[in-house]
């Protein structure tokens, strides 16, 4: 496997075990990874389904469930390559007034 595919697998990782923790993924962190997408088609180490299909793996091992469960079949139409569909937890909301 190359230094690449390896730095985008653990990129990966981190941000799915954050979401699933209900920390926060920066948007730098997003675009990053997908940008090392971009580099491993470019390169020619890897295809665009074989990094989905990778995507979805990790995604069903750190959240429970596979891109497909969560978003359904047609997840990639809606999250066009080279995009990370990673999803934090609503942060909780408190009144500030006493209305």
């Amino acid at each position: 496997m190359s230094p690449v595919k390896k730095e985008w697998e653990r990129r990966l990782l981190e941000m799915f075990r954050r979401a699933a923790a209900g920390d926060d993924v920066s948007p730098a962190m997003q675009l990053r990874a997908e940008g090392l997408m971009e580099a491993l088609l470019l390169l020619g180490q890897d295809t665009v389904t074989g990094l989905q299909s990778q995507m979805s793996v990790i995604h069903a091992r750190e959240m429970g469930e596979s891109l497909e469960q969560r978003l359904g079949e047609a997840w990639t139409e809606m999250h066009p390559f080279p995009e990370i569909p990673v999803f934090m937890q609503r942060a909780p909301v408190y009144p500030s007034t006493h209305d």
